[in-house]
């Protein structure tokens, strides 16, 4: 009988601990890096990811980039132009980006196409499309972290990233 209250009361206590973890949102600091809070600013990560066999493509999960941010290698052209990548095709439909920028920096993405496939697509990229906008603009390059529960947009739109990206020199 003791046994049994002991197991039922540490199984308890195993659960009401794992019920009131907090998990936390990583931010994005000042350098262009995802940190956690109060991290100092580094990230981890197994690196950039590779496309259709890459990890996020197979389990949803997180893909993670270096902590250094790439930086552009050339300023010699100045001015505001604009580049369009090409359709990326996914599962559920086409991607596009678009980029404009001021020299080497991206200053602005905007999503031409977006995966179009019923009402569950339209709310994963609604939720997905502006992460991955923002994280391209910390990290000006196609580096960047996929967004768990949409693989096949954030795929898409890193193809579509890397061949405007590619298009502009940068």
């Amino acid at each position: 009988m003791r046994r049994a209250i002991l197991a039922l009361s540490s199984t308890l206590a195993g659960l009401v601990l794992l019920l009131s973890f907090k998990t936390h949102t990583p931010g994005v600091t000042g350098t262009g890096t995802t940190s956690a809070p109060g991290s100092g600013g580094t990230s981890t990560g197994s690196g950039p990811a590779t496309g259709a066999g890459s990890a996020d493509m197979a389990g949803g999960g997180h893909v993670g980039h270096s902590a250094r941010p790439s930086r552009p290698r050339h300023r010699a052209r100045a001015g505001t132009r604009t580049v369009t990548g090409t359709v990326a095709s996914t599962t559920y439909g086409p991607m596009q980006v678009q980029l404009t920028l001021a020299g080497q920096t991206i200053t602005k993405v905007s999503v031409l196409q977006r995966t179009d496939d019923g009402a569950e697509s339209n709310q994963i990229d609604s939720s997905a499309i502006p992460k991955l906008i923002g994280e391209t603009l910390a990290v000006q390059s196609a580096h960047i972290n996929a967004v768990s529960g949409a693989s096949y947009t954030s795929a898409g739109y890193r193809k579509s990233l890397q061949s405007a990206l590619d298009q502009a020199g940068a």
